[in-house]
């Protein structure tokens, strides 16, 4: 089975933004191979610089974190202002508890009002 679900949408620092748990067995059971995320930003207007250094300064932390096996950063050349983040992680809980790091939430803190645009998604890998 594949899955690729649209978890949150809104401005980093959005209060209202509920992560839902894994609903079936199923789901539950992908988690545990490597579970995928995607988050793109877009900056506002005249602060792509700002948030260019608040993204980069999850990177070290991130990858410090119990079951980060890759937390890769990439800047869109068409639209410098534009960043994407892409990671796996040995588990959902502990991509639950990333979520919960001071490092991700003084991130929220720095940037909010930053972005235009602030996009994560869940997936797992579709194999042929």
């Amino acid at each position: 089975m594949s899955q690729l679900t649209i978890i949150a949408k809104g401005p980093p620092g959005n209060k209202g933004i509920n992560y839902p748990p894994v609903s079936s067995v199923d789901a539950a059971k992908n988690w545990d191979v490597y579970p995928l995320t995607d988050s793109k930003l877009k900056a506002k207007s005249g602060v792509e610089e700002q948030l260019y250094e608040e993204c980069r300064k999850l990177i070290a932390p991130t990858l410090a974190e119990e079951g980060c096996i890759n937390y890769d950063m990439h800047r869109s050349i068409e639209d410098p202002g534009t960043f994407m983040f892409y990671e796996n992680w040995a588990s959902r809980p502990l991509w639950e508890q990333h979520m919960e790091s001071p490092h991700l939430k003084s991130f929220s803190n720095n940037t909010e009002g930053l972005s235009e645009v602030w996009e994560l998604f869940q997936g797992e890998k579709v194999n042929a």
